[in-house]
């Protein structure tokens, strides 16, 4: 069983202002060119922040790609979603985000746990994320410092509509020759 990813950062916002930006903003620093189901073709994401709510991906057409559900959502506190962005929801991992107080403003403690609901592929897909929230997380901090210009969020992705070449679903990762 792979361990939980944890990313800790510290943002200028005090805790009711993080949560907004982190939930009810979402669109606004998310980085739908390399983490999203459509990539470059994606239009944008949603969340109804509410127990029950569903993320999801706006994508060419009209489609809509479902990234996740609120499983528990405490107001400016903490936020569980299953996601499974790419993926079905039968195979969703968790994220928790939980939103402190501290002298600077808020430290974001973010948690991605349950790889083993992935089957083999868990810790392909960990590896991913692994290198992959970083880049978000200095996105959402970037713009909570009231910057406009983001940094790009590069490296893998999400596994998204178009697999990268090579990637066989039921794999543990790229098909070998």
């Amino acid at each position: 069983m792979s361990e939980p990813l944890r990313r800790n950062i510290v943002v200028p916002l005090p805790p009711a202002l993080a949560f907004d930006l982190f939930v009810r903003r979402l669109p606004e620093w998310w980085p739908l060119e390399t983490r999203s189901v459509w990539l470059e073709k994606s239009l944008s994401c949603s969340i109804d922040p509410r127990p029950g709510g569903r993320i999801t991906e706006q994508g060419p057409d009209g489609a809509e790609a479902h990234w996740g559900t609120i499983i528990h959502l405490d107001e400016a506190s903490r936020l569980v979603l299953d996601w499974h962005p790419g993926l079905t929801p039968a195979t969703s991992t968790e994220v928790e985000v939980t939103f402190h107080a501290v002298p600077a403003g808020t430290e974001l403690r973010l948690e991605h746990r349950n790889w083993e609901r992935l089957g083999e592929r868990g810790d392909f897909v960990r590896s991913l994320y692994a290198n992959g929230w970083g880049p978000v997380m200095a996105r959402f901090a970037t713009l909570a410092a009231g910057e406009s210009a983001l940094p790009a969020a590069e490296g893998p992705g999400c596994i998204g509509a178009e697999p990268p070449p090579g990637w066989q679903p039921d794999d543990a990762g790229p098909a070998s020759n």
